[in-house]
């Protein structure tokens, strides 16, 4: 058996043996198990959907005069920043949206712009607007703020997924007699369809179903760069029922993941509107499996 310290060595050298999560599986059959354990150094796994619970936190710096945004209500394009923090902290949700947004009274919603397709055109390098109301302190003297934001400009932009890489998600179906519009997407009466989102064989969590190479400082592709995990994710159930193979029969484990957002690529991450129900962020993931 290889131990992780002679993979590292063997990629140092550029003598590693690299397979996707699908090119294994020809392998095994082809040459067994065993042997493809010898010849196989990474198996890579990947999953590239829409997750909600994404988000950056960023620093814009401090403009003269002062301004402390923590505590106030701050807009980027008009979307909604947390300012919960201190002078120069922002955190923004992929789901947040424009204060002017029907939402859906007018129903179902076409959620065009939010949180995540701003992501996106920072990420991109587009200018956006800025736009700050708070209190005044001795120390933080102004009360208004609107000026350009550019992503190089930022003092830190960090992605953070709160969670991510679900290990096994359900299957949505509509028995009801009226269509019906869900994050999982249109469903149509009667069971007209069954939508499911799932990458299948390159599913990270579902290659490593018991988490034995895949944890908390993991170092993974993230967006178009490195990332990390940082964290099991919300939601984390790892103790469900599982087959003899040990894939769980229902949702279980996340990831929190964590990386520069300014090393970021935009073919990698995507602002998504998901009709009658808002908006969202696809995010690109790789995981290596050292065999």
């Amino acid at each position: 058996m290889k131990t992780i310290e002679e993979i590292n060595e063997r990629i140092g050298k550029g003598e590693a043996v690299v397979v996707t999560a699908e090119e294994i599986l020809d392998i095994v059959k082809e040459k067994g198990a065993k042997k493809t354990a010898q010849l196989v150094d990474v198996v890579t796994t990947a999953t590239f959907g829409p997750m909600c619970s994404s988000g950056i936190y960023f620093n814009i710096g401090h403009p003269k005069p002062r301004i402390k945004l923590g505590g106030g209500k701050v807009t980027l394009n008009k979307v909604s920043c947390y300012p919960g923090f201190a002078a120069s902290d922002l955190f923004l949700g992929a789901s947040s949206l424009p204060e002017e947004d029907p939402r859906n009274q007018i129903y179902p919603g076409e959620f065009r712009y939010g949180g995540g397709h701003l992501i996106q055109e920072l990420v991109e390098g587009k200018d956006l607007i800025l736009e700050a109301t708070t209190y005044d302190t001795d120390c933080y003297p102004r009360k208004y703020l609107k000026t350009y934001i550019n992503i190089k400009d930022l003092n830190e932009a960090v992605l953070f997924n709160l969670r991510n890489c679900y290990q096994n998600y359900n299957v949505a179906v509509n028995a009801s007699s009226h269509v019906i519009y869900t994050y999982m997407g249109v469903l149509k009466p009667n069971l007209g369809n069954a939508n499911y989102s799932t990458c299948g064989k390159l599913n990270p969590l579902l290659n490593d179903p018991y988490y034995k190479t895949i944890g908390i400082g993991t170092k993974i592709f993230l967006a178009g760069t490195c990332g990390f995990v940082a964290w099991w994710g919300t939601q984390h159930n790892p103790c469900v029922e599982r087959t003899e193979k040990g894939i769980p029969k229902f949702p279980a484990g996340t990831l929190a993941l964590i990386g520069n957002l300014k090393e970021m690529s935009s073919h990698w991450l995507r602002g998504v509107s998901i009709y009658g129900y808002g908006v969202s962020l696809s995010v690109g993931v790789g995981i290596p499996i050292p065999i």
